[in-house]
């Protein structure tokens, strides 16, 4: 098989990713530096030719990657396997294009990041948390802050669920919310009374005066004024102008509201989601249903939260059960 010049196969292989693959500009600058640094740590085996790579250099690339250099630092396990991510996809790409005989990077696997357990707050945390939203609740912002952070956590919706449900998904008489997920997935998930009866609030005082709101839109040489009205705007939870409120939005709801019920832990995005499906197994519920609430493809996604169940009654029961403290309390004197 005839030479190819490593550097000029790379070079295929970006040209390959950002217009056949259409890779976004950042992701494709994070395939670029991974991939020089691949090239100079081959330069530095004195490999210049594809099919000179093997799977020793591969594993090699990978633990200087972990390991740093006068020059860089130790690349996290999530970032070491991005960049392997990196290789792997341009041998493979160099082998479908006839450019090599073998793939030598296809033995060497990314290595894995450390599971992290997913951060839930506790009932009183969240109850607190929707209280802060709601205070004020005679405003039309404080009524849909309430009715957002209580279908986020009756339901277990992302935010990007939450705020792209229209009204019509929304059945409050047979107390179900039709959420479209990822994949265009849809999956029907009940609501309790809770953020059912702050829903109805909420489309009853608040949402009709904020379909109303004027909007000003710039047209050349003069403002133009256009009026919304509800049947145009399907969308349930409005912004301050009557559009569709942003996921921006609602994180800034949930972190104001964090702030605001003095929550001590860290609040993120998916926090309310978390403690929806970590409440849920606390209090007995079977794993693949909360599968099936979440929208999870899998089980095995789901089951992370049983971890965080078991070390919950870990806690429940050092702290509760008479035998499970330091035994020198009960030892003979």
């Amino acid at each position: 098989m005839p030479e190819v010049d490593l550097a000029v196969a790379l070079r295929s292989y970006l040209d390959h990713l950002a217009v056949e693959r259409g890779l976004a500009a950042n992701t494709l600058s994070s395939y670029r530096r991974d991939l020089d640094r691949y090239l100079a740590v081959l330069t530095q085996h004195s490999v210049g030719d594809v099919g000179e790579v093997t799977q020793h250099h591969v594993a090699d690339f990978l633990v200087r990657m972990r390991s740093g250099d006068a020059e860089h630092p130790p690349l996290a396990a999530s970032s070491a396997a991005r960049a392997v991510i990196a290789v792997r996809g341009f041998h493979k790409f160099a082998l479908r294009e006839g450019l090599t005989a073998i793939d030598p990077a296809r033995p060497v696997r990314p290595p894995r990041s450390p599971q992290r357990l997913p951060k839930a707050i506790s009932v009183g945390e969240v109850a607190a948390l929707i209280e802060a939203a709601g205070r004020g609740l005679r405003t039309d912002l404080a009524l849909r802050d309430a009715a957002l952070l209580e279908v986020l956590y009756a339901t277990g919706a992302r935010i990007s669920e939450a705020v792209g449900l229209d009204l019509d998904a929304v059945d409050l008489e047979s107390r179900t919310v039709l959420l479209l997920g990822k994949g265009g997935k849809q999956r029907l998930v009940p609501v309790g009374s809770c953020a059912r009866a702050a829903v109805q609030a909420y489309l009853v005082r608040a949402r009709p005066g904020m379909a109303e709101q004027s909007t000003e839109s710039l047209t050349p040489g003069r403002i133009t004024r256009q009026r919304r009205s509800s049947d145009r705007h399907p969308a349930l939870f409005l912004n301050a102008r009557g559009g569709r409120l942003s996921r921006q939005s609602a994180w800034t709801v949930l972190r104001a509201a964090a702030e605001g019920a003095g929550v001590k832990a860290e609040v993120s995005p998916h926090t309310l989601r978390h403690s929806f499906a970590t409440h849920l197994l606390e209090g007995g519920a079977d794993v693949r249903v909360v599968q099936e609430l979440l929208g999870h493809a899998s089980v095995a996604t789901t089951q992370i939260y049983t971890k965080v169940s078991v070390e919950h009654l870990r806690e429940v029961y050092a702290t509760s059960h008479p035998r499970a403290r330091a035994a020198k309390a009960s030892q003979p004197v």
